[in-house]
């Protein structure tokens, strides 16, 4: 593979010759032209990653093709070639942009050595400049949507501790999104090129726990055949997340504390203390103080996790929020699956405003992909909606009007009509059907889901008929 790609311009053709098998030789892939017109015409942005140009050249000296250079890649370096090097055009080269000047005649390892320092300091600037781009457009928070003020005084709270290497505690239900705070949280620290490493605290047996976490050298147990590194080990320069850390055995506690303090922690059945330079973002939903004053969570471990705590308030307090978050749940599954639902219907969407959401923003997620799985196009009903959202109740056909709630003798009496009349007119039509759901809808006029609801509610199989 290529190193970089460069464009030489000169006119004379030995030396494009020279230059071409200097560079080449070391790994380089170079285009040369002897007429700057030509080479202006073929030059475009983000193909090239260096020009090396000569400043003396008929109908187009250096310096004009340096300025246009510079204005269709205002970022490439320019290195420019020159046998009358004077004190005025040095100065007008680099005022104009050039990156470095080059004296015929020169030695291959000297335009090596010009070549390599141009190109690292370029690399080294795209990387600057796509770091503050990254900051400056929060390019890295895109999975976080909301705009209530909740919300964005916790994103406020993330850029401003994003950059500075602390521990965090985020609280909040299961399901609010803690991870994916964490995850912002690393992608917008200094960290961010390292590795991000998340373990579920509340996931896995005590002892297995441990020996996780902090590794252990071989012999340390029974079925310990080698030295193995641990979570907190291999996440080293990056971000370590403790998830449900509330969960953390007293022992755990106690080297994760150690650790804390002096940045060092030793593993199973080991005598030497390791350091790593870890970030430990962690996440609880439960209550640690209470945990504290009953003795089951260390309060010196406490105070050294939640230097900066940070709340996410449950998807009941962000009402504001829900007609986004559907958004965003559709357009993803749209993407994943190929298929093409608009959005909800006005019914739908009343349910979504009305029902609680004991389960946060993973829950939505949820019952937004489960929908979706029963429309394959157009917008999701109520009718569907209902079914992932109350799905041990009947559907009710008006679930925002609460003088619909009680029924009357006549309504009954009514209702039961429309049982037996659905129930007769299902069996029909699946007995034309030959028992096939989908060619009953059709032949109903109906949505699939629909039939499957009413079969269900009226405890009909189709197996009966096929």
């Amino acid at each position: 593979m290529d190193k970089n790609r460069i464009i030489l311009i000169d006119n004379e053709e030995g030396l494009c010759r020279m230059i071409e098998a200097v560079l080449g030789d070391n790994g380089y892939k170079v285009d040369s032209f002897t007429s700057p017109f030509k080479a202006i015409e073929a030059f475009k942005p983000d193909i090239y990653d260096l020009v090396i140009s000569d400043i003396k050249m008929p109908g187009m000296d250096g310096l004009e093709v340096l300025q246009k250079i510079r204005a269709l890649d205002q970022h490439i370096p320019v290195i420019m070639i020159t046998a009358y090097a004077t004190v005025e055009t040095s100065i007008q080269a680099l005022r104009k942009g050039a990156y470095d000047m080059l004296t015929k005649p020169f030695e291959p390892e000297e335009l090596l050595y010009r070549v390599k320092n141009a190109l690292h300091a370029n690399q080294l600037e795209n990387e600057n400049r796509e770091l503050k781009q990254k900051l400056a457009h929060g390019s890295s928070f895109e999975q976080i949507i909301g705009a209530t003020a909740g919300l964005k005084s916790v994103m406020e709270l993330v850029r401003k501790v994003a950059m500075r290497d602390t521990s965090v505690l985020i609280t909040g239900e299961s399901g609010t999104g803690k991870e994916v705070i964490a995850k912002a949280i690393h992608a917008n620290s200094t960290r961010s090129e390292k590795r991000f490493v998340a373990i579920n605290c509340g996931a896995l047996p005590a002892n297995v726990l441990e020996s996780e976490l902090f590794g252990y050298k071989k012999g340390a147990f029974t079925g310990a055949n080698t030295d193995r590194k641990g979570i907190l080990e291999a996440s080293n320069d990056g971000t370590l997340f403790l998830d449900e850390v509330g969960n953390l055995p007293m022992n755990v506690q106690q080297t994760l504390l150690r650790f804390l303090q002096e940045h060092e922690f030793m593993r199973l059945g080991d005598t030497q203390p390791i350091k790593v330079d870890t970030r430990i973002i962690s996440a609880t939903n439960s209550d640690i103080k209470q945990q504290m004053q009953d003795g089951s969570f260390r309060e010196d471990l406490f105070y050294r996790l939640n230097v900066v705590n940070i709340h996410l308030p449950p998807l009941r307090e962000r009402r504001q929020d829900l007609p986004l978050l559907v958004s965003h749940f559709i357009q993803n599954n749209n993407a994943k699956f190929g298929t093409t639902v608009k959005g909800l219907t006005s019914e739908a969407l009343q349910l979504v405003y009305s029902f609680d959401w004991p389960g946060n923003i993973r829950q939505m997620e949820n019952v937004i992909e489960a929908c979706m799985t029963m429309v394959d196009g157009g917008r999701i009903d109520a009718e569907i909606m209902q079914q992932f959202l109350y799905p041990d109740t009947e559907a009710d056909p008006h679930p925002c009007d609460p003088s619909m709630s009680a029924l009357t003798p006549a309504e009954t009496e009514y209702s039961q009509a429309l049982a037996e009349f659905e129930t007769k007119y299902l069996r029909t039509l699946l007995k034309k059907a030959d028992g096939n759901v989908e060619k009953a809808a059709e032949l109903a006029g109906m949505n699939m889901a629909t039939i499957y609801r009413k079969l269900k509610k009226h405890t009909i199989s189709k197996g009966e008929f096929s």
